[in-house]
Order: structure tokens, then sequence, then C-alpha cells
């Protein structure tokens, strides 16, 4: 296996969830991580934000990652060999006040990494933009829109749910220019 310092955060995901698969614990990547795999590294996140699945409880997840050589500060785990942390926000899955419509597998080297789709990462993404007025969000959606199908039309219905359809409006150009629609 290659070794844990050399490993890409999408290779880093896999190897971390696969261990907790093993364990019957699992997990979906979410957050700005998934903007680095989806924009092929235009965008660096070193924070992997898994969310588990039901049943799924804190100590048996810590002492599967204590098992692998983490050791935990504060909310993160943390690898010595990695410049990569680890967190477990509560769930449930979810994009603004809606469940995330569709996981993705990924299959790595290092193992099998699930996480949301292109198209619920760019609606994470669009719920700190039209919720913080986050512009660094903006552009990270943006980045997956231009590297991914992104379903806009699911996006758009998704935004009019959030009660920001004037908001995509005005945004969904750039989300489209570079042929990220479906």
């Amino acid at each position: 296996m290659k070794s844990i310092q050399k490993m890409t955060i999408g290779e880093f995901g896999a190897f971390v969830s696969d261990n907790l698969r093993v364990q019957g614990i699992d997990v979906v990547l979410s957050g700005g991580s998934c903007v680095t795999i989806y924009s092929h590294n235009h965008y660096q996140s070193f924070d992997l934000d898994f969310i588990s699945g039901q049943g799924a409880e804190r100590k048996n997840i810590k002492s599967v990652l204590l098992d692998l050589g983490f050791f935990e500060k504060n909310k993160y785990f943390i690898h010595p060999e990695s410049e990569y942390f680890v967190e477990f926000p509560s769930g449930p899955l979810a994009v603004g006040s809606e469940s995330v419509k569709e996981v993705v597998e990924l299959d790595f080297s290092t193992g099998r990494l699930r996480l949301i789709s292109p198209t619920d990462c760019v609606k994470d993404r669009l719920a700190a933009y039209y919720h913080w007025q986050d512009r660094q969000c903006l552009d990270q959606a943006i980045l997956v829109a231009a590297d991914n199908q992104v379903d806009l039309a699911e996006v758009e219905r998704w935004s009019e749910h959030e009660g920001m359809l004037e908001e995509f409006k005005q945004i969904k150009d750039m989300l489209d220019k570079d042929g990220g629609s479906v």
C-alpha cells in the first residue's frame, strides 16, 4: 500500500473510509475536500469532513482511527504522517435543508471512497454563499461545475426551495459557462 505520507486527499479519504467500513461504520465525505477531489486540486482543502450513518458512535470511530495511528486533538483526528486531518460533523447528510440526493463511489488504490455527488457538492458550496455571502464558496462551486457533470436544473430547484432563486439566477451563467451543466 502507498505510504500515508504520499497519499492524495482522495486516497487518504478512501483509506479512512475503507478501514471504517470494515468495522461496520459507514461514512460519506462532504465539504471542501469534495471540492478538492472534483476540481482536480484547483482548490486545496486539508480537512476531510465525514458524515457517519445511523448507529456510528464516536467511540467506535475513535477506536478504529487510533488503531490506524491517528490521535485526537479537539474535534479532529490527525495522523502524524499526513497533512490531512479528519473530522466527523454531526449528521444528517444534507445540503441546506434537504437530504443529499446522491452518493458517489470512487475507487482509489487505497480503497473505495463514498462522497456527495458533484451536483450536491455545488449545492453544499452554494449554501454557504447564499446564507453567509462566502464568495470563496461560490468560487468553489464554479470550479466543481467546470470539471464535472452538474444538474443545474436540480441546483435551481434546490435554490428555490432554499428561498434563493433570485440569487441563483444571478450566478447561473457562472456555473454554466464552462459546460458544467447536463
